[in-house]
């Protein structure tokens, strides 16, 4: 069951013919981790509640289905780093901290699935986890296996401990050690986020290939600049991931910390639509025993989850970028209705009113669009293409609102952008 890389490679040259065909993730994957709020606490003599423990797991569990979370799309309960024993067992397999877990991963497992829900299971391609665990280099194979007679639905598998020049051959790897098994297990990677540590370039074609999901930036914390440091950089590269984001494959912008300590309630707004707008994984790490309202309302806000999970799965535009504020436009179901939000970074003051017409932003049904503001609801009226929509943006928050064509069945070419590539995905979904 050791497997060296020339071993690997000769498989991949033999085996790995296409790409990753699991039939997972045509939707973002929704689900909570522990990693941002939890970190790897294993203090569990003084600190039960809130260290990394099955307990720890079966309570968030709970809430997400006391809550409302399962029921409004979040299936997947997530392990990161320190669940694991020090050593593996006898035969080489890994195995969970017999204290902090003393029903095993098949114990966790069956509680997850006997609710409705998924469980997630964290590793790493190096010889250690990034905090010391055993790692899978060297054990994929098995390791694949394993998490598979566990009956583990989603891996979410790290780069610390080693050499990303090796990312492209290990990852495809696991990806294909995992749709051996014959189980589907969602494969969640930090490929791109090694390289771009060590400022590599990053063949996203051939992690879409790999991977059902990926991070390819810093890891976020709960705090204000690490929210517009990932929206910048998502902005700065629109373009190149816009072309290798969909059904299948999604880029990762990290964890929602709504609920959490370091945002206000505006700038939790900004987190939840941005995340919705680029199509991303809504994976929350919070402790949903103790959330304020106002956080779970925006979690929980069904408009937003539709915009999050349109099934065309395309990651928004930004149309431009001027000072302080941003304009981003993602098109969604019905045909041609569109989504577009104003992203205001200003730290102080009250505000900006903006005028857009609607033609300027690429809406152009001659018949018109209903709009709607998006995260209260708002029925904003009728308007045509070249009526001038009126909004009111705050420092630190987001406008949203949805446009849905009057005539049903208009395809909206905007004039600033290239939709080819939209329409192709359409058609190819059987949408247009």
């Amino acid at each position: 069951m050791l497997w060296s890389l020339a071993a690997i490679l000769s498989i991949l040259s033999t085996e790995f013919v296409c790409c990753l065909d699991n039939g997972l993730a045509r939707t973002p994957p929704m689900g909570w981790l522990s990693w941002t709020r939890f970190t790897c606490n294993t203090n569990c003599v003084t600190d039960m509640d809130n260290c990394i423990s099955e307990k720890l797991f079966m309570d968030m569990a709970d809430q997400m289905v006391a809550d409302g979370y399962r029921d409004a799309g979040y299936e997947y309960v997530s392990l990161d780093d320190c669940w694991l024993a020090e050593i593996r067992d006898k035969d080489g397999r890994l195995q969970a901290d017999p204290l902090r877990f003393p029903s095993g991963i098949t114990g966790l497992v069956k509680y997850m699935h006997s609710r409705g829900l998924k469980l997630g299971i964290y590793e790493d391609f190096g010889t250690r986890t990034c905090a010391g665990y055993p790692g899978s280099e060297f054990y994929m194979q098995l390791d694949a296996q394993t998490f598979a007679d566990w009956e583990v639905d989603l891996l979410k598998f790290d780069g610390c401990n080693s050499n990303p020049q090796d990312d492209k051959f290990g990852y495809p790897a696991m990806s294909l050690y995992l749709n051996k098994t014959g189980r589907p297990i969602l494969f969640s990677c930090e490929w791109p986020l090694y390289e771009y540590q060590k400022q590599m370039p990053s063949n996203y074609t051939n992690i879409a290939k790999t991977c059902n999901v990926w991070r390819n930036f810093w890891d976020v914390s709960d705090s204000w600049d690490s929210i517009k440091g990932i929206i910048k950089y998502y902005g700065d590269n629109n373009a190149l991931f816009q072309a290798n984001s969909g059904p299948g494959g999604f880029f990762d912008p990290d964890m929602i910390v709504l609920g959490d300590f370091g945002l206000s309630y505006y700038q939790q707004r900004v987190q939840m639509t941005m995340w919705a707008m680029w199509s991303a994984p809504l994976v929350m790490s919070n402790d949903l025993r103790n959330i304020r309202p106002e956080s779970k309302a925006l979690l929980l806000n069904k408009r937003l989850l539709e915009i999050d999970q349109d099934p065309m799965g395309v990651m928004a535009s930004r149309i431009w970028l001027f000072s302080n504020l941003e304009l981003w436009l993602k098109p969604v179901m019905p045909k041609g209705s569109f989504v577009f939000v104003y992203f205001y970074s200003q730290d102080n003051g009250n505000g900006i009113p903006l005028s857009t017409p609607l033609d300027g932003i690429g809406l152009t049904d001659p018949n018109g669009y209903n709009i709607t503001e998006v995260i209260d609801g708002q029925y904003m009226g009728i308007y045509k293409p070249s009526d001038t929509f009126k909004c009111h943006v705050y420092p630190n928050d987001v406008f949203v609102a949805k446009a849905v064509p009057l005539s049903g069945a208009f395809w909206a070419r905007s004039k600033v952008s290239d939709w080819s590539f939209l329409e192709k995905r359409m058609k190819d979904l059987k949408l247009l």
